[in-house]
């Protein structure tokens, strides 16, 4: 039997855990998890969405366990008591890394993640790099569904990956957090059950489908069941209720006309109106719409008014779709009705794309960025998965692209506790970090030598200030009152030469904002930013009052008109998807707590005087506190928020990802995710054309911590069976660096039809001021060899490191070579 819950995806976190460790193990300071000036987490995150599975009738065994010197038996995981553990064999002669450990439920359930507490007594065994494997038979065991490296502290983890059908599921521990032996431990271990959305499903198109039900109300209101399918979220079905109610159960049946293939059903409640809200549920599927079987999904559904889903416990061919209500959520009657309902399927990976599987982070990857050999670099702040006041350290972690292992470090010698900052990659490739708890503090990391050094203090603390690079390799910054107290946040100018800062007295904050409530403090967060030629700047967001800014002298500031009929967009974001050309999405007209927009607008900065802004195609979703990428053709892919932003939330999740095409304007679905992605998660290109999507949290003890990360392939990359498609390759040397306006010989190993540069980026807070692609002109000398213009404005291709793509005439790219401009 299948349990649902009310929000779409498993979050980590499994109740109150013990104080966060850093990276030596030493607790830090109890009640810190927030800072002063930021609420809290709401009470939602302090519960998974996903349900804690029942241990009734499960058993447990281990590859190898110590019974000699202490009771380090199996099954002490499942016995409830933390006091008890599994220990590997220690007595005599230890046994070695891995070590599995093997749950049988004895049934077949939806899980989505496993909840892994260590031992609280002693840190040995703390598991450090894990796997996990599903069987439905205990025999065949597939490619692992997660792997990841956890912190090596005493709190609970939570290890996630796409929700699916399975009877057997195995943890194997390859290494011990600490390094102190080969020994793994665990004091208990929990399965969560159906989050109510799978990774890899999309949407199905409703056209042409009917709706009947058990019975609706078609005198006292329009209860008609057809109402589900028209798209209209305040019209709805609901049971007979004039005169003598029919009594439950209620059902409503779905036939879509022809057998497809289903995995998921997804329920939005009523809206403006408790009653008929859904509680107990059944799902059932039929090909003839006479005969259903037993019950694909079942459970209970919350009390509250989010979109709900009921993930299947295998994907299913039918015609019908059978949602019967059993129970009214609330106990208020005998009533049932629901606004709208979709079904959703199997994704196509060459219309869609595909998921990987979801590694697992030492910290929540609250900020990244795409470094020059092939790693990533994400941090989170002076804790793994929590907050507060200015501790003067960070935790930061390092993904090696080509291997998948991922490491932890501990930055102490910058004194900068790098949460909430700026963010901008230097024209040689390092990445320059600013503020945010440390509000006055400014870090660089360089690649080259795997070290972070101090430069200058800014003259005004800052935290969820937005930075870009200039044209003349310069860093500039604006806005921030999140930290270091609001208003006044002015702009700044770094300079490479010398290392110190500049104000720009010219360039006030004000005109940049937005009509936040909350005045200040949310009003210049996250700013949009464009570096064009001369050390220029166009912010284009979220404010829907553009505005030039010049950074020479003392700076000025020149309003630029609206980014077209746009509200303000707050935890919205912009991608330069071509030259001077932008795509502006979603956003809310304040930080959060307000119904979200799915609108999208282009901004068109090429010509000399005021940008033009239009409205392209809307999402099919409204999103806040998501993130967009723009790939190497120029599409750009749009990844999670929520519909109703509420920091640290899960609530509203949106698990469908879109991707916009500025040929015509339109965005189109692609395949959903396993774990939501909202305030503090990230996104980013990678050198091979794939898309990182991690992050989400950073509550402390709450259950929405993402400790996580999944790697999204693009439906160029990928035939309709999920195979690989053919790519072309750039074959001979390219130069690790070149300046503005040289010409590239780049060879290939077969005809390719187009070029593309995509600058290394670096997200946070769903803003990602470095990323721009700039499509290149080139000339064929012979069938696999090019000539290639580097464009000779710094404004164009602004200093710093670029991915090099080569795209066929099917528009599949190549592996990138990473090349220095500038």
């Amino acid at each position: 039997m299948l349990v649902a819950t009310t929000a779409l995806l498993p979050l980590t976190g499994l109740g109150p855990g013990p104080a966060e460790a850093d990276s030596s193990g030493v607790p830090g300071p109890a009640g810190a998890g927030f800072a002063p000036h930021h609420g809290v987490a709401p009470a939602s995150a302090r519960k998974p969405a996903a349900p804690v599975l029942p241990r009734d009738g499960w058993t447990v065994t281990a590859g190898d366990e110590e019974s000699a010197s202490e009771d380090g038996r199996a099954a002490n995981v499942l016995d409830g008591d933390t006091a008890t553990i599994w220990h590997s064999k220690w007595s005599g002669t230890p046994a070695s890394l891995p070590h599995s450990i093997t749950i049988d439920m004895h049934r077949t359930a939806v899980v989505s993640a496993i909840v892994y507490r260590p031992r609280a007594v002693s840190p040995n065994g703390r598991i450090g790099k894990y796997e996990i494997r599903l069987s439905n038979d205990g025999r065949a065991w597939g490619d692992p569904v997660a792997s990841g490296t956890l912190a090596d502290d005493a709190t609970v983890k939570t290890l996630s990956f796409a929700a699916q059908g399975t009877r057997y599921v195995r943890l194997t521990a390859l290494t011990e957090a600490g390094g102190r032996g080969p020994w793994t431990s665990a004091a208990e271990l929990d399965l969560l059950g159906d989050p109510g959305s799978t990774a890899g499903v999309i949407d199905l198109s409703r056209e042409g489908w009917t709706a009947t039900a058990s019975d609706e109300e078609s005198s006292a209101e329009d209860g008609h069941a057809a109402n589900v399918l028209d798209g209209d979220s305040d019209t709805l079905w609901h049971s007979k209720w004039l005169g003598t109610p029919i009594a439950l159960p209620h059902s409503i049946t779905i036939d879509m006309k022809r057998p497809r293939t289903i995995s998921q059903l997804t329920y939005q409640p009523r809206q403006g109106s408790a009653n008929g809200r859904i509680g107990a549920f059944t799902v059932t599927t039929s090909s003839d719409g006479a005969s259903f079987g037993a019950p694909v999904a079942s459970g209970t559904w919350a009390d509250d008014d989010t979109v709900k889903g009921a993930s299947f416990i295998r994907p299913v061919t039918a015609r019908y779709v059978r949602l019967t209500a059993t129970a009214e959520a609330g106990g208020r009657g005998p009533w049932s009705s629901a606004a709208e309902i979709r079904l959703a399927g199997p994704a196509d990976p060459a219309r869609a794309g595909a998921w990987g599987p979801v590694t697992g982070f030492p910290l929540v990857p609250v900020a990244t960025a795409v470094l020059p050999n092939n790693k990533l670099l994400a941090w989170s702040a002076y804790g793994v998965d929590r907050f507060g006041d200015s501790h003067g350290y960070t935790q930061t972690a390092i993904m090696d692209l080509t291997t998948g292992q991922v490491s932890q470090r501990r930055i102490d010698n910058t004194g900068h506790d790098m949460f909430c900052p700026g963010i901008a990659i230097l024209s040689d490739g390092r990445v320059l970090v600013t503020g945010g708890s440390n509000a006055e503090r400014a870090s660089i990391y360089d690649p080259a030598t795997d070290a972070w050094t101090s430069t200058a203090d800014m003259h005004i603390p800052r935290g969820y200030q937005a930075m870009t690079l200039l044209s003349n390799g310069g860093a500039f910054v604006l806005g921030g009152s999140w930290s270091g107290g609001a208003g006044g946040k002015n702009a700044e100018v770094w300079s490479p030469a010398t290392g110190t800062w500049r104000t720009l007295p010219g360039v006030p904050v004000a005109p940049t904002m937005t009509a936040d409530p909350a005045g200040p403090y949310r009003a210049d967060n996250h700013e949009w930013l464009h570096a064009t030629s001369d050390g220029r700047v166009l912010q284009l967001g979220p404010s829907r009052q553009m505005n030039w800014i010049t950074t020479t002298g003392a700076g000025t500031i020149t309003a630029a008109g609206t980014r077209a009929d746009s509200q303000d967009a707050m935890n919205g974001n912009a991608v330069a998807y071509d030259i001077d050309k932008l795509l502006t999405l979603g956003g809310a007209t304040a930080y959060e707590k307000t119904k979200a927009t799915n609108r999208a607008y282009t901004v068109d900065a090429s010509g000399s005087g005021q940008p033009v802004s239009a409205r392209t195609g809307d999402m099919r979703f409204a999103r806040a506190f998501s993130n967009s990428v723009v790939m190497p053709d120029g599409k750009v892919a749009v990844f999670g928020g929520q519909s109703y932003p509420v920091p640290f939330s899960d609530a509203t999740s949106v698990m469908t990802s879109e991707i916009w095409d500025p040929a015509t304007g339109t965005f189109t679905p692609a395949a959903s995710m396993a774990v939501p992605r909202n305030y503090h998660s990230v996104a980013n290109l990678l050198p091979d054309g794939r898309i990182f999507s991690g992050g989400g949290g950073l509550c402390g003890d709450c259950a929405t911590n993402h400790l996580d990360g999944a790697i999204f392939t693009p439906p160029y990359l990928l035939n309709a069976d999920g195979s690989q498609r053919p790519r072309p390759a750039i074959t001979g040397q390219v130069p690790a660096r070149t300046g503005n306006g040289t010409r590239l010989s780049v060879t290939t190993d077969k005809p390719v039809t187009a070029f593309a540069l995509v600058r290394a980026s670096a997200a946070t807070h769903s803003t990602d001021n470095d990323q721009r692609r700039v499509p290149l002109k080139f000339q064929a000398t012979a069938p696999t060899s090019y000539q290639v213009d580097i464009p000779a404005d710094p404004g164009v291709a602004l200093p710093g490191t670029y991915m090099l793509f080569a795209l066929d005439a099917q528009g599949v790219p190549s592996k990138a070579r990473m090349l220095t401009i500038g």
